[in-house]
């Protein structure tokens, strides 16, 4: 079996692993780490979870340990999609690279400029930024990058969801020919292969594991519900976690819960927090420092459920994550193996439970195709919606009506009693009026439905119901091109 030791890095290098407690190098760091320090273009394909960070930032530091970096020049570039993974790429260079006197600098948006650029400004080793913030400080003309030695593109299929593939071109074409690139990913799809053949030369491509796949350690479930009515769906599925998280018990020591939308974590943030669960939010639109400080605390375990956006999905390393909870199914179906991907890492065990409805059957079954297998289903069946307590639906949603409140009387139309289809055939005395129908505006006369032309309107029973099409004769006659005729069109006028 390899062993750190036998992959010729620098010895300082080797001390900061082993004060880590690490000994053995994961199948990917084995097969990367040797075509990296022999300075070949490396394309890294591998699951979540299986050490890619280190893969490159081994070799990187070692190769960098000869060398200095100049003013506002830094010697290797690392681009990862979002703030977070940039930032837990910069505490793994401290963690590897702590015996050794290189510098970094991390380049993310939420931060002033003027602190990063008095570190450009001294001249850095390691460069760690997103994309947008490195070519703000670049077309500020804060920033050279005409000495990089080293660059890394960190989650490249992530790049490509986010937009970025224009930026990462632009970035490649202001670095020099000479340079080394590493390329990592958990997916490959063809736009990155096209990218990859345009700027990587002969690269060895290190594949340890079949594209799009989940750790075998994950136990993966589905569980479909079906909702009472579509306007309560949002509402059930929060029943449902609830009930799969209580179900879990002790097992659960702590759950990354994803949504689809900013909005959906921030409202299932507060219906958790309602319920007494432990929960915080994480997405794009929170402060870079609210985000940094929910994170830390979920690390270092203050913070049970961490309910976030697909910003958490790619590449967080929180090894003691038990549980992943899909509460929206993703619509892209590689967002699933990056998101169940959180737990499970490193070997350990771990759970991912995804919630859907039969409207997610389409986004289920490219999430099959993309992994090539079914996801195991709860129980073995569909699930009918737990009941909604009142009390759920405030904030979120409003109360449906019950028989001692009934709705508004411009929603009435929705009500059709049984005996309106007789009233349009045989007149029938008028009912004694409600309160609530009493306090409503009066109807509106109905035009009868025989062709007769310019015959006065019918009138209704009281509280009978028009139909669907004739839902205008409740806002009053129609004037201009229905009974009435202008005056203009009904004056003589003598011909010749």
């Amino acid at each position: 079996m390899t062993k750190f030791s036998d992959l010729k890095l620098d010895p300082k290098v080797l001390k900061a692993i082993a004060e880590a407690g690490y000994e053995t190098p994961t199948p990917i760091q084995a097969q990367a780490i040797p075509h990296a320090l022999e300075g070949r273009d490396v394309l890294g394909i591998a699951q979540t979870g299986t050490g890619k960070t280190a893969s490159f930032t081994l070799p990187m530091i070692t190769r960098l340990g000869r060398g200095r970096a100049r003013a506002r020049m830094p010697r290797s570039l690392v681009l990862a999609p979002t703030r977070e993974l940039a930032a837990q790429v910069a505490e793994n260079f401290d963690i590897y690279a702590k015996h050794t006197k290189l510098t970094k600098a991390l380049l993310i948006g939420g931060v002033a400029f003027g602190e990063q650029d008095k570190l450009i400004d001294r001249g850095v080793d390691v460069l760690i930024a997103t994309p947008g913030r490195l070519l703000d400080h670049f077309e500020r003309g804060k920033l050279l990058l005409t000495g990089v030695e080293v660059m890394v593109v960190d989650e490249a299929d992530r790049m490509l969801d986010m937009g970025f593939i224009p930026d990462i071109e632009r970035i490649f074409k202001l670095t020099p020919f000479t340079r080394q690139t590493f390329f990592y990913s958990a997916t490959m799809p063809p736009e990155i292969e096209r990218l990859t053949n345009t700027f990587l030369q002969a690269p060895a491509r290190v594949e340890v594991a079949r594209q799009a796949t989940a750790s075998e350690t994950i136990e993966q479930a589905l569980v479909t519900i079906r909702p009472s009515r579509r306007d309560r769906a949002a509402s059930e599925k929060r029943n449902c976690l609830r009930a799969l998280i209580d179900a879990e018990g002790e097992k659960l020591t702590n759950a990354i819960v994803f949504c689809n939308r900013k909005v959906d974590v921030d409202t299932l943030t507060k219906s958790l927090r309602k319920y007494k669960y432990d929960a915080a939010a994480i997405h794009g639109d929170l402060d870079q420092s609210v985000r940094t400080r929910t994170l830390e605390s979920f690390r270092a375990g203050g913070l049970k459920i961490l309910v976030a956006s697909d910003v958490a999905a790619r590449g967080l390393d929180v090894p003691s994550v038990s549980h992943v909870f899909n509460f929206d199914v993703p619509t892209h179906p590689e967002d699933y193996i990056h998101r169940i991907g959180r737990t499970g890492r490193a070997g350990r065990a771990g759970k991912a439970l995804t919630i859907a409805t039969p409207a997610d059957d389409k986004l289920i079954d490219a999430i099959e195709s993309l992994i090539r297998k079914p996801l195991p289903r709860a129980d073995g069946e569909t699930i009918a919606a737990p009941a909604t307590p009142v009390s759920e639906a405030t904030p979120d949603t409003k109360p449906a009506a019950t028989p001692e409140s009934p709705p508004a009387a411009r929603r009435t139309r929705s009500r059709k009693p049984a005996q309106d289809k007789a009233a349009t055939t045989e007149p029938k005395p008028a009912p004694q009026p409600t309160e609530v129908e009493a306090a409503a505006p009066a109807q509106q006369p109905k035009r009868s439905p025989e062709p007769a032309n310019r015959r006065p309107p019918q009138a209704q029973p009281q509280g009978h119901e028009s139909r669907r099409g004739d839902r205008n004769d409740r806002r009053g006659p129609v004037v201009g091109m229905g009974d009435h005729v202008p005056d203009f069109l009904l004056r003589e006028f003598r011909a010749g």
